[in-house]
């Protein structure tokens, strides 16, 4: 063999090599308990109907009534944490603010619990963002995900789970705190951090709400196009390398008690949209965490527009996902074992 002949020899072979690394850790991270959900969209039982209704009326008020609502107009802001803090309070919980500013202007991180019983140290913490960014009335971004968020603290209203459950709506999520010190949920796990707080499980609900079944109407960062479907009618279940068992026992509840199509993937934390939301700011301070979400711009055309309106929502199949996610947390603040 020559040495040109060598030489692609050698540089073919590292591209096969290469290649075939990429598919192995794609392999792994695609890899997930039980199957995705596959038939048709079956009706709502009874519970679910009155969700639905409780997710419209929660989108509604937040994206319709309310609107944009950031540190821009921070009276529209005060009035979404008004309006969390009076349906908790309906449901009995006694509400926490967590008040801090950032560029001048006053806004909190609203907490609700329900403590453990006989591992109440653990904490198991679902939360979403209830600030919008500027010029959109924020219905699926992220109103979707704070009435989810609502509707499970009210389903859960009144359970003793072993370990202590946690919700917590996060203001500043959005531009200019995204990804920042002043981002609220970033505030959040630095002092949760700080207290040493055990939270073994974040979830964040992110964009939830958008459904198509019109073939390739979802979209993907390269190379995941390689290893998901192409019809926006499923959730996902996203994190990060080190919050894949998270991704994996959260899906696999998911999947056991719940009717409808779902994905997930547990990736580096460098592709994009990955951590684009609050987990970002748990895996920052070494939690595990992982986002709930419809995948947003990735099939979502209103996403960050005026145009991001509470008709857009599904709200049907929205109350499915928030069923479902009802029976993950209820799994993650008991199974014997978190790791």
């Amino acid at each position: 063999m020559g040495n040109k002949q060598r030489s692609r020899f050698i540089a073919g072979f590292i591209v096969i090599l290469l290649a075939s690394l990429l598919f192995a850790l794609f392999h792994w991270t695609t890899r997930m308990v039980g199957k995705s959900y596959s038939g048709r969209f079956l009706p709502l039982s009874e519970q679910e109907k009155k969700i639905s209704v409780n997710l419209r009326g929660h989108v509604f008020m937040v994206a319709g009534e309310i609107g944009e609502r950031n540190i821009l107009l921070p009276q529209k802001l005060n009035a979404a944490a008004a309006y969390i803090k009076k349906v908790w309070q309906e449901q009995d919980f006694a509400v926490q603010f967590q008040e801090y500013t950032a560029r001048d202007v006053k806004s909190a991180n609203l907490i609700i619990e329900i403590p453990g019983t006989s591992l109440p140290e653990q904490i198991v913490l679902i939360g979403a963002h209830y600030d919008t960014v500027p010029g959109s009335p924020g219905a699926n971004d992220n109103g979707s995900g704070l009435a989810s968020l609502l509707e499970v603290s009210r389903l859960l209203a009144g359970i003793k789970p072993a370990r202590t459950v946690r919700f917590v709506a996060f203001t500043n999520e959005e531009p200019p705190f995204f990804l920042r010190r002043d981002m609220g949920s970033r505030v959040y796990a630095s002092r949760s951090r700080s207290l040493n707080e055990n939270i073994v499980a974040m979830l964040s609900l992110e964009t939830m709400g958008y459904y198509s079944e019109v073939p390739n109407s979802q979209e993907y960062p390269f190379p995941f196009s390689f290893f998901y479907p192409h019809t926006a009618n499923f959730i996902g279940f996203v994190g990060n390398i080190r919050s894949r068992q998270l991704v994996r026992l959260s899906l696999a509840a998911f999947r056991r008690t719940t009717q409808f199509p779902s994905e997930g993937t547990a990736a580096p934390e460098w592709f994009t949209g990955i951590g684009w939301s609050d987990h970002w700011s748990f895996w920052r301070e070494g939690y595990r965490a992982i986002m709930i979400t419809d995948t947003a711009f990735f099939r979502y055309a209103y996403y960050h527009t005026r145009q991001d309106t509470p008709e857009k929502i599904n709200y049907d199949r929205l109350a499915r996902v928030t069923s479902g996610l009802s029976h993950v947390i209820v799994e993650l603040a008991n199974t014997e074992k978190l790791e």
